[in-house]
């Protein structure tokens, strides 16, 4: 049509062309407006079909069935008469998709503050997008239904135990790993706030870790080794098992009898082994094969003391190695100057990376990073351990690991 008018042969029929040309313009236009307009209800569609979200969101919710409305009457008129020029001549169709739009705006802009709230009130929600967040909050009448979500927000919770009454009472890991908690928690009493009560998953679960992690400790003297790692969850007996290796190295440097505890070492390594040899439950076998990585490395250590002929427990040859404390009430990592209180982060029952030289240096470089609140970056070749170094890491010391593929849809929202 624009090519026509450029013709010096318009005169004759240029009222027509020029009433073609602005159809065609509008047309366009009602198409661009037509695809956001479709495009946007498809994606709110679904999340505003849920009561609970409906029941949190009032104003956008009104909204959005006012749109619902206006839509599926223009789709039912252009249904009758699908010809493109008949579809697009329905009265002040430009300036209802035009109308729509605008409420869409207004209802993803009230959405993602709604969803912003819900971060900030738990910030593990960050980590998710926020298909997987509205997944999570639509379900709040029923928290069962949030099991299958648990793992994107706690890394080692496979599932929560409920009672018939619905109060949570544990919780168990991939591998089956049952974990009770110190107290009970009530989801009914959040009244539909999936928020509010995984929170309060996060506050026992570390309460129950530390709990059973103090008591761990104490049966530590009077429980035969091997009895005692058959008797506790499998990040616990890692966690007690260090802090007795670190204050047993200490004791012998004050004795001087560092070279005997080596054999001590060797001994319990043997007797480790002897148990793997028997039968065992799978979630066992697991939490040896990563007590005899640890305790390994930790032989290897003492062997290097003796060999130094270390006898000060300030001597840089012991405190560049990975020492966990009881001090007060909590578990405190040391590495050189830098000390990270454990997490108690709930990781499973999962397995250990073998403890290289190499690996030492990254563990010093991180953990020296972290005390000067510092980023660490591990280089290398691709496959070469760099992630699971740092995942291996945030395991020793208990706190959460994000891992995230960097690219170039990936923002700072």
């Amino acid at each position: 049509a624009q090519t026509m008018r450029g013709s010096p042969f318009v005169k004759a029929f240029e009222h027509e062309m020029e009433a073609w040309e602005n159809k065609l313009i509008t047309m366009q236009d009602i198409i661009d407006q037509w695809l956001t307009c479709q495009a946007t209800w498809m994606y709110l569609e679904p999340i505003f079909s849920s009561e609970d979200i409906m029941r949190q969101m009032p104003t956008e919710a009104k909204n959005f069935r006012r749109v619902d409305k206006m839509w599926r009457g223009m789709m039912a008129s252009v249904a009758q008469d699908k010809k493109v020029t008949t579809a697009t001549g329905i009265p002040n169709m430009l300036d209802q998709f035009k109308m729509c739009n605008s409420l869409l705006e207004e209802i993803q802009k009230g959405l993602n503050d709604y969803l912003e709230k819900k971060r900030l009130f738990f910030p593990r929600f960050f980590f998710l997008s926020n298909d997987e967040l509205l997944e999570i909050l639509s379900e709040t009448k029923d928290p069962q239904r949030v099991q299958p979500h648990l793992k994107k927000c706690f890394e080692g919770i496979s599932k929560l135990r409920f009672t018939k009454e619905e109060e949570i009472i544990g919780m168990l890991s991939d591998e089956d790993e049952y974990v009770p908690m110190s107290g009970k928690i009530y989801p009914a009493d959040a009244k539909g706030m999936v928020e509010k009560w995984l929170c309060q998953v996060e506050e026992m679960m570390i309460t129950s870790l530390r709990d059973i992690a103090q008591d761990s400790v104490i049966a530590y003297f009077t429980a035969v080794r091997e009895e005692w790692i058959l008797s506790w969850p499998g990040q616990i007996v890692l966690c007690g098992s260090q802090i007795h290796w670190t204050s047993e190295v200490i004791e012998s440097f004050e004795d001087g009898s560092t070279a005997d505890y080596l054999k001590k070492c060797s001994e319990q390594i043997d007797r480790t082994v002897a148990l793997v040899r028997g039968k065992l439950e799978p979630g066992t076998r697991i939490t040896l094969n990563a007590l005899i990585v640890i305790d390994v490395h930790a032989r290897d250590v003492v062997k290097m003391l003796v060999e130094r002929e270390v006898k000060d427990a300030m001597d840089f040859n012991w405190i560049c190695q990975l020492r966990y404390y009881w001090l007060e009430g909590a578990i405190t990592v040391s590495m050189i100057t830098t000390d990270v209180t454990y997490g108690f982060e709930y990781l499973g029952n999962t397995p250990r990376l073998v403890i290289t030289p190499l690996t030492d240096r990254c563990y010093r470089t991180l953990m020296g990073a972290l005390k000067l609140n510092l980023g660490g970056a591990p280089e290398g070749p691709a496959g070469t351990g760099k992630t699971e170094t740092s995942k291996d890491l945030a395991k020793a010391v208990a706190k959460q690991c994000v891992v995230f593929n960097c690219s170039e849809g990936l923002d700072y929202k």
